[in-house]
């Protein structure tokens, strides 16, 4: 099954493909090789899940949820960048970095909304790929998460 159709059949909305708020650009082919920039966890609405992980209430499963809609959001960003989800070949790598108190150390069960997504979208090995998790003591806008990828592309 198409990734497009994979994402279709999960019922996932994604939220509007994000524009550059600075020098860079959401993504750039090299190649077969699709790089975004990192990613922040915006809602259908625009708004974005902000917060730091393990203060305030804010547990694991609300960064998890938000590592995920970072992953939407690099989906919506690759949707436009290359017209077809299809084109992607599979994931290289996903860089999670997670805003969280110095104590916190559940940074990969975060990062797992992300990973798990891509996984869903483009397969048990496929969307699979290499990955890091870090904590951060803040993140721009005051987001709770950002996700960068690498991607194969067919």
């Amino acid at each position: 099954m198409s990734a497009e159709n994979r994402l279709s059949e999960l019922g996932h909305q994604l939220p509007p493909a994000p524009d550059a708020v600075g020098v860079y650009k959401p993504a750039i082919t090299i190649g077969n090789i699709c790089y975004t920039s990192g990613h922040v966890p915006l809602l259908p609405d625009g708004s974005m899940i902000r917060g730091c992980v393990g203060s305030d209430g804010i547990e694991v499963a609300d960064g998890y949820e938000a590592a995920k809609q970072c992953g939407l959001a690099i989906l919506s960003t690759l949707k436009v960048h290359l017209g077809s989800l299809d084109k992607v070949k599979r994931v290289i790598k996903i860089v999670g970095m997670v805003n969280s108190t110095a104590s916190f150390e559940g940074h990969p069960a975060v990062i797992n909304g992300c990973s798990e997504l891509m996984k869903e979208v483009f397969g048990d090995d496929a969307g699979i790929g290499a990955r890091s998790a870090v904590g951060m003591s803040g993140l721009p806008l005051g987001v709770m998460v950002e996700v960068e990828a690498i991607f194969e592309l067919n």
